[in-house]
C-alpha cells in the first residue's frame, strides 16, 4: 500500500467517477482503475461498487474514508515540516513553451520553485541545466543528449500533434500525407528539425524547408494557406486558436507524439531539487505514448 494509492482512492471517493478522478489526478483512466484494484487487494476489502453507469463506496470504503483523509493530512504535514527544515534554497526551473498546469500545487510543499523568465529552445534549456544555470528544465531531449550532457530525465507530459489544413474537413489524415516544416535557423529550431526529419524518414511524410520562423505563429498559418497538403503543427502551437478558414485534423498511421521531459543533473543530491522531481512526475501515466499506434522518434528516452 502506498500513499499515492490512497490519494487515488480519495479522488475516486470524492468524484464517484473514475473518468473525472483520472482527469483530476492527471493519469490515464485504466491506470487509475488498476491502482484501485491493487489497493483493494492489499487491504483485503472491496472499496467501490462499480458498473458501467455508476460508482459508489462500499460500506468498507465509507468506513475507511475518514481514516484515509486523516493519514494523508498527516503525510502532507510531514512534507511541510520537512520542507521548512530543508531551508529556503530556491529551485530554478526553465522551460520551452509548456509547463504542468498544476506545477505550483504539486511543488509548493517541497520547494520554492522559481520559473526562469528566459524561455529558450529545448537544447538550450538542457545545456543550461548541465552547466548549472538551471536546476531543472522541461524540454524535449533524446537519450544521446542526456548522455552527452550528463542529465537524467523523467516523463512529465506529452502532446499528440495534429495537422492543419485549409477548409472545414476534420477527417483523419495519414502521417505519410502530411508536410513537416524544417527551418533554416538551427539555433532556434534544432530540436524540432531533428524530430521532423526522423518523422519524415519513418513515415514517408514530406518535408518543406523554410527560413522565416514559420514553424509556429501567423507565418505558419500562411504556409498552411499556400500548401496543398496538411502541415503538422508544432508543440509550441498546441493550444493556439486557429483562424476560421483553417482546421485541425488528427494524424494517424501512426499517431504522432512529442514528449516533454523534466531534466536534472546526474549526481544531484539536494533534497529540494530531487523532491521537486518527484512532486512533478510521480503518479503520472504515459499520456498515450505507448499505445500500439503511437510514434516517437528514435532516441526518445521513452520509446519502447
Amino acid at each position: 500500500m502506498e500513499l499515492r494509492q490512497l490519494r487515488y482512492f480519495l479522488a475516486v471517493a470524492e468524484e464517484l467517477n473514475f473518468g473525472r478522478a483520472a482527469g483530476r489526478l492527471l493519469i490515464a483512466g485504466p491506470s487509475l482503475s488498476q491502482q484501485i484494484k491493487a489497493l483493494e487487494r492489499d487491504l483485503g476489502v472491496r472499496l467501490f461498487d462499480r458498473d458501467r453507469r455508476s460508482v459508489a463506496l462500499t460500506p468498507a470504503g465509507a468506513a475507511l474514508l475518514p481514516h484515509v483523509r486523516s493519514l494523508l493530512d498527516s503525510a502532507d504535514d510531514l512534507r511541510n515540516r520537512a520542507a521548512k527544515m530543508a531551508g529556503s534554497e530556491p529551485v530554478r526551473l526553465g522551460y520551452v513553451s509548456w509547463l504542468p498546469a498544476d506545477l505550483t500545487a504539486r511543488t509548493s510543499t517541497v520547494a520554492r520553485v522559481h520559473v526562469d523568465a528566459w524561455v529558450a529552445p529545448s537544447h538550450t534549456q538542457a545545456a543550461r541545466v548541465a552547466d548549472g544555470g538551471l536546476d531543472l528544465a522541461v524540454c524535449w531531449v533524446r537519450q544521446e543528449d542526456l548522455d552527452e550532457l550528463g542529465l537524467n530525465a523523467r516523463l512529465v507530459g506529452a502532446d499528440r500533434l495534429y495537422a492543419v489544413s485549409v477548409g472545414h474537413d476534420e477527417a483523419e489524415v495519414r502521417a505519410r500525407d502530411v508536410v513537416v516544416l524544417l527551418d533554416g535557423d538551427a539555433t532556434a529550431w534544432s530540436s524540432w528539425n531533428a524530430y521532423a526529419e526522423q518523422l519524415a524518414r519513418d513515415t514517408g511524410a514530406r518535408t518543406a524547408h523554410i527560413s522565416d520562423g514559420g514553424i509556429t505563429g501567423p507565418t505558419f498559418f500562411d504556409h498552411v494557406r499556400r500548401s496543398r497538403a496538411p502541415i503538422l503543427n508544432s508543440p509550441k502551437a498546441q493550444t493556439t486558436q486557429l483562424p476560421r478558414e483553417l482546421v485541425a485534423r488528427p494524424v494517424v498511421e501512426p499517431k504522432v507524439y512529442w514528449t516533454w521531459s523534466l531534466v536534472w543533473r546526474r549526481g544531484e543530491t539536494r533534497p529540494a531539487v530531487l523532491n521537486t522531481v518527484g512532486a512533478l512526475t510521480d503518479g503520472l501515466g504515459d499520456f498515450g505514448i505507448h499505445d500500439p499506434d503511437a510514434w516517437l522518434p528514435e532516441g526518445d528516452p521513452y520509446r519502447q
